[in-house]
């Protein structure tokens, strides 16, 4: 039998298309792909983004959404902006920092959510059982949501290659403690000397892994690395630097991205997600990246399906046909063998 073909809509834009010609290339790419596939759109749909770091100016603004907001609210659908915290410190490590840095980039115009709680502790575990997983901690109110359009800007990445669905899905979704599982594998430590004893990581720990006394410690043999008490303590004596952490982190490649699709098929949950990767203003860094960055290829245009796995094929092999060859393509054969997706894509243009 032949590899299982999905449907990629898309439409492309021109060179530099503005704001407004991208967002309507959206909102057309949506209603096509809604119409032939017949998916149902669900009362409460969250659109899962990217709010840019402080100094990035790669990232969608929010006006690239007015197209895909209008259709959707047309249709009966409540949105929301939904995000998680980051592992690393700065404006999106904890939920208030984050809602002003949304604000000041200008997403306003709907309700925004931080998935996982005020510090990034509030995460279900969602069985996985793949081959560096068993469970995947996931963002709670991601977890809990009946459908999400994961809208994702297409560039490359150091780590992963280039981030599209799969990235969006996965670092996207994931809380703290799966962020921190997928980039070093590692579990934190308590820092005695900087301890103050408040007992903020005991409160947050479910699996009783942590003693507070004259010598503070986390039990590596119960504690799930979910990173609740990371995320929480206000003295920053909980560490996850270890010399192991820091090399998967910098050079573990591979693993990584097999950790990133792992985590994907967790967060997509077999639900009736819906993908659409931009691939334009595309650069060879995230939008993580505190520091503005130039294009790298001219704009291209929006791809859309229900299938993550086939949308970022298709965004990856436009870019290289445009010349820039991203690295991490491991990452979509690994996601068709674990039944995230398929390669194997027929492209639809209106």
């Amino acid at each position: 039998m032949g590899a299982v073909m999905s449907e990629v809509v898309f439409r492309a834009v021109e060179p530099g298309a503005s704001t407004s010609a991208v967002s309507e290339a959206a909102a057309a790419v949506l209603a096509a792909l809604v119409e032939r596939s017949g998916v149902k759109l669900a009362t409460e749909l969250p659109l899962k983004v990217h709010f840019g770091e402080k100094g990035n100016r790669s990232f969608l603004p929010p006006e690239t959404y007015r197209g895909i907001i209008g259709w959707l609210k047309q249709r009966g659908s409540s949105c929301c902006y939904i995000e998680t915290s980051v592992l690393y410190g700065g404006e999106r490590f904890e939920r208030e920092r984050h809602l002003r840095l949304a604000a000041r980039h200008g997403f306003t115009d709907l309700p925004v959510v931080i998935a996982d709680g005020s510090g990034g502790e509030d995460a279900v575990e969602v069985p996985v059982n793949l081959r560096h997983f068993r469970t995947a901690s996931i963002a709670r109110a991601l977890a809990e949501a009946e459908q999400v359009v994961v809208l994702s800007h297409f560039k490359g990445h150091r780590l992963a290659g280039f981030g599209g669905a799969i990235k969006q899905l996965a670092m996207g979704f994931a809380s703290k403690g799966g962020k921190m599982a997928m980039h070093m594998g590692i579990k934190p430590r308590i820092r005695s000397w900087k301890c103050r004893r408040c007992g903020m990581c005991l409160s947050r720990c479910r699996e009783g892994a942590i003693t507070i006394g004259r010598h503070p410690r986390i039990d590596a043999s119960k504690c799930i690395g979910c990173g609740a008490c990371f995320a929480i303590c206000p003295h920053h004596a909980v560490s996850i630097l270890r010399l192991r952490g820091l090399w998967n982190a910098l050079f573990g490649g591979r693993i990584f991205r097999e950790k990133l699709v792992e985590y994907a098929r967790a967060a997509a949950g077999g639900k009736p997600h819906i993908y659409l990767n931009f691939a334009v203003n595309v650069t060879r860094g995230c939008d993580c990246e505190p520091l503005p960055m130039r294009r790298c290829v001219d704009d291209i245009g929006v791809f859309g399906s229900l299938d993550p796995v086939a949308v970022d094929a298709a965004a990856l092999a436009a870019v290289s046909e445009r010349g820039r060859r991203f690295r991490g393509g491991d990452q979509l054969s690994y996601a068709e063998k674990v039944g995230l997706g398929s390669m194997s894509y027929h492209l639809v243009r209106v």
